[in-house]
């Protein structure tokens, strides 16, 4: 009986196999081992990239947040415009039956 613990490993390719299985030779692993490493080296590659881009995404956040207050706030002349605009959407229209 095999071992229940073991992965089934079936590959369509016999070259793919032999390369694998040279390499987990060369390595002095099971096959099994091997693509299991190799599976876990390739996941944590990716996470490691996702959580720099991460931190990159953060740091300019940061930058956006740390910007001069007179370099994000509108100026008077903007604040006015955008009270009378919202003055006048609250407001309502004449001419209509209520």
């Amino acid at each position: 009986m095999s071992d229940p613990k073991a992965i089934n490993l079936r590959f369509p390719d016999p070259g793919q196999r032999a390369a694998i299985a040279a390499a987990a030779k060369a390595e002095g692993v099971s096959m099994q081992e091997y693509i299991l490493g190799a599976a876990y080296a390739r996941a944590t590659a990716l996470e490691d990239r996702f959580l720099d881009a991460f931190r990159a995404s953060m740091a300019r956040s940061g930058d956006a947040f740390a910007a001069e207050a007179g370099e994000v706030d509108p100026t008077p002349e903007q604040r006015a415009a955008e009270h009378e605009a919202a003055r006048e959407l609250a407001a309502p229209e004449r001419g209509h039956a209520a």
